[in-house]
């Protein structure tokens, strides 16, 4: 939904708009806001395993790159919202402001909880493709066999050296070839505190 400026200076009532903000600040600008001018903030993050030259290492990145969600009155606060820290805008569409009807961020609002962060870690399972992440076979891709649950370990198929080998592999060390922010049926979805951005 849209509103011309007129509209939104006759509505003393606070609605809920999109900010855009310095890539990578998200969060700043949020805990910005909610401290100085006490704006109620939503700004969700995806947390995440990467394969990375250290090993595996968890990240934790914006769901929305360069914006947030604030909720307040736009006659009343939107120029100190705009000159915000880290905040460089309303929003806009032409001379029309976005804004956001509530119950579309009551569902994402719950999923990600207080800490606003969804962990995504699939499970895996036996026939799916993974990456190795750390140690010996660090950067191979493998077939998982074998659920060692007691074990927190997979058992994995690597094509190693032109020849089929079975390996034992510590999920921790494994990394699903599917993507953040595209969950299977298999995968799970959990609120957990992250790292800042």
């Amino acid at each position: 939904m849209t509103l011309t400026f007129a509209e939104l200076n006759q509505i003393s009532d606070p609605l809920w708009f999109c900010l855009k903000t310095h890539p990578k600040h998200e969060h700043f600008a949020a805990a910005s806001l909610r401290q100085i001018l006490q704006v109620e903030c939503f700004a969700p993050r995806i947390r995440f395993r990467k394969s990375t030259r250290r090993g595996v290492v968890w990240f934790v990145e914006p769901m929305f790159p360069g914006y947030l969600f604030a909720h307040f009155s736009y006659a009343e606060l939107h120029r100190q919202v705009e000159h915000a820290f880290r905040v460089t805008g309303v929003l806009k569409f032409g001379d029309r402001v976005a804004v956001i009807e509530e119950s579309l961020l009551s569902h994402l609002r719950q999923a990600v909880g207080d800490e606003e962060t969804i962990v995504f870690d699939p499970e895996v399972a036996v026939g799916e493709r993974i990456k190795i992440g750390d140690g010996a076979f660090k950067g191979l891709e493998a077939v998982v066999t074998r659920l060692l649950p007691a074990k927190e370990r997979v058992r994995v198929l690597i094509d190693f050296l032109g020849r089929p080998i079975e390996a034992d592999v510590a999920l921790t060390k494994v990394i699903s070839t599917q993507q953040p922010g595209t969950p299977s049926d298999g995968s799970r979805g959990a609120a957990e505190g992250g790292e800042s951005s």
